[in-house]
C-alpha cells in the first residue's frame, strides 16, 4: 500500500480517536454519511461531465474518503477493514474476467483469447447470478430501492429485458410514451391527485425506456438540460438587470424573448 493511502487511514483513525478526534467525525454513523457519499459521487460525476480533471481529482479524493470512512466505522465495530475492502474487491474482479485472468489467477495474464464485448457481457451476467444464486430469488431483487429512481426504472428495465421482457425496436416505445400522456391527461381531468401521480410515474418510467433504447442515460441527458438551464436562465437575469429591471418585473413574453435569444447565442 502506498504512503499515501496509509497517511489517509491513520488520518482518518485520528478523527474518529475517541480521546482527541474531531468531535464531528466521532458522532458519524453509515447512515450519517450515506448521503455525503451520495454528493460526493454525484459531484464526480458533474467533473467528468465538464471535463474538469483537476477538480475531478479533488472529487475523487473526497469520494476516497467516504470509502475509508466507511471502513474505520466498520473496524471500529468489528465487522471488516480497509484491506478486507480491497482484497474482496480484487477478487471478485478475477472472477468476473476469466477470460483476462483465467482461473481468478494474476500470474497467468495474457494467456486467453478475447471474447466479443456481447460474450463478454453474457459471462459477466451468469457469473453475477452464480454469485447471488439469483434462481433463488426475484430477478430485480439486487437492484437497490435506494438508487435514484431514473438510474432504477433503467436497471429495472434492463434487468427484465435479458429475459426478453422488452420492446424489439425503439417504434413502440414511443407508442407507449403517447399512450402514458394520454393517460395523464385523463388523470389530470379527473383532478385525482394520487392517480396523476401515478401517471406522471409511468410517463417517467416509459421515457427511461426511450433513453434506455437510445443507448443514453437519463439521468447523465437530464444533469446536461440542467446544465444548459442554469446557463441561459443566467443570461436571461444578466439582460434584465442591464435593463435596471427585476425578473420579477417582467412579462412571460419578455423573460421568453430573452431566453430566445440565450439560444440563438448559443448558450
Amino acid at each position: 500500500m502506498s504512503n499515501a493511502m496509509k497517511q489517509l487511514q491513520y488520518l482518518m483513525r485520528c478523527l474518529r480517536d475517541e480521546a482527541f478526534g474531531c468531535a464531528w467525525d466521532k458522532k458519524q454513523t453509515f447512515k450519517s454519511i450515506a448521503p455525503y457519499t451520495l454528493e460526493e459521487a454525484y459531484e464526480v460525476v458533474d467533473a467528468i461531465e465538464r471535463e474538469d480533471f483537476t477538480h475531478l481529482k479533488e472529487e475523487l479524493g473526497d469520494l476516497l474518503f467516504q470509502v475509508v470512512f466507511y471502513a474505520q466505522m466498520a473496524e471500529e465495530a468489528q465487522h471488516f477493514t480497509f484491506d478486507d475492502i480491497a482484497a474482496g474487491i480484487v477478487e471478485k474482479m478475477l472472477r468476473r474476467h476469466p477470460h483476462v485472468f483465467p482461473d481468478g489467477d494474476m500470474t497467468r495474464f495474457g494467456e486467453v483469447t478475447s471474447l466479443t464485448e456481447q460474450e463478454i457481457s453474457a459471462q459477466w451476467q451468469q457469473i453475477k447470478a452464480q454469485e447471488k444464486n439469483q434462481s433463488d430469488q426475484s430477478l430485480l431483487a439486487d437492484v437497490p430501492v435506494s438508487m435514484p429512481a431514473l438510474m432504477q426504472a433503467v436497471k429495472l428495465q434492463q434487468k427484465a429485458a435479458k429475459v426478453g421482457f422488452d420492446w424489439p425496436n425503439v417504434a413502440p416505445v414511443f407508442d407507449k410514451i403517447r399512450e402514458e400522456l394520454d393517460e395523464l391527461e385523463a388523470a389530470m381531468r379527473e383532478q385525482n391527485a394520487s392517480h396523476t401521480e401515478e401517471e406522471m410515474g409511468d410517463v417517467l418510467f416509459a421515457v427511461s425506456n426511450l433513453a434506455r433504447h437510445l443507448n443514453i442515460s437519463p439521468d447523465v441527458a437530464l444533469n446536461k438540460t440542467n446544465i444548459k438551464f442554469r446557463r441561459r436562465f443566467g443570461r436571461i437575469e444578466t439582460l434584465v438587470s442591464a435593463q435596471n429591471k427585476k425578473l420579477a418585473d417582467c412579462s412571460l413574453e419578455e423573460l421568453d424573448h430573452h431566453w430566445e435569444q440565450a439560444k440563438h447565442e448559443g448558450l
